[in-house]
């Protein structure tokens, strides 16, 4: 109990520092990145988003892709345990400084990378928005090295949740059929559109029975955001309910890893071959290629917090 508290002191302090600095000028950007950015998020939890992120990197990996995935639930992080892994450290240990984000990489199944978040410390749930751009920083150290950043974000609309969606190129919105998912989906959207400018959404029905509800659940947000919102929501695809995915959550293994011919697998081996096919969207103010630090810079909006 002490050592958290001790830690809890040093990440408070140390976001008393970054603020401290908030009139700086943002880093330089350098020379441009390659590396493909999707936020993977959701308004409502327990849609199976993390198992969603870990099975997408597998069958990303498996089409010859560099995949990381960043685990940017902070406090309550569980990327790690879903895959039966055991990281010595995460990324509260980078933020007080004591590790550099190349230090608490981890590799996964099919030579996926991780990212581990923290688990169980509350202030690391709700870092200000120097203290992400800090972490997102560190992260740009290393970015040119993979071929698609995957950032598996915390459910809801919480700061957090909101910034890490903002720096990614393509946000990927997942959903179930219950109508409070479908319900938060929307909320979601509509922050991001309203308070952030992300007007693109792909959009993943998980845990249907058949492709109709899928599609079903696609055409209600389609049509209130068209009536509502000034956004666009394109059909990535759906993941059919499979009682392999649970046998995997109990095993600690990913369903593609373990169960690679089942109904499951099938669905996120054509999502990964769908977005491979797919271009990363880029607003038409970037003429470039993703300038990392100058994204974070102009996402969270440095110069004015």
């Amino acid at each position: 109990m002490t050592a958290i508290k001790g830690s809890t002191a040093k990440i408070i302090n140390l976001n008393q520092k970054m603020a401290a600095k908030k009139g700086d000028a943002p880093p330089e950007p350098h020379k441009g990145s390659h590396t493909r950015v999707i936020a993977i998020t959701s308004g409502k939890g327990g849609v199976g988003k993390t198992n969603i992120v870990a099975n997408l990197g597998i069958a990303l990996s498996q089409l010859g892709k560099k995949i990381l995935i960043f685990d940017a639930d902070m406090g309550l992080g569980n990327l790690d345990i879903l895959l039966g892994l055991t990281p010595k450290y995460n990324f509260s240990h980078v933020l007080l400084g004591e590790k550099s984000v190349s230090d608490i990489v981890i590799e996964g199944p099919e030579q996926i990378k991780i990212l581990p978040a923290s688990s169980g410390i509350q202030e690391m749930a709700n870092l200000s928005k120097s203290m992400t751009a800090h972490l997102l920083g560190e992260l740009g150290a290393i970015i040119d090295t993979i071929d698609i950043l995957l950032i598996d974000t915390a459910a809801g609309i919480s700061s957090n949740v909101m910034y890490f969606n903002a720096i990614a190129q393509e946000v990927l919105v997942v959903v179930s059929p219950e109508p409070t998912s479908i319900t938060d989906a929307y909320a979601l959207m509509k922050v991001l559109s309203i308070r952030y400018g992300v007007k693109q959404f792909k959009l993943l029905v998980n845990m249907v029975k058949d492709i109709q509800e899928a599609y079903e659940v696609h055409r209600q947000l389609k049509l209130v955001s068209e009536k509502f919102l000034d956004i666009t929501i394109d059909y990535l695809g759906h993941v059919y309910s499979d009682e392999n995915i649970a046998r995997g959550v109990r095993q600690q293994k990913a369903v593609c890893d373990i169960y690679p011919e089942s109904q499951a697998s099938r669905c996120f081996n054509s999502l990964a071959v769908k977005l491979c096919q797919s271009q990363a969207y880029i607003p038409p103010s970037k003429e470039a290629p993703l300038f990392w630090k100058e994204l974070i810079a102009s996402k969270l909006d440095l110069n004015k917090s």
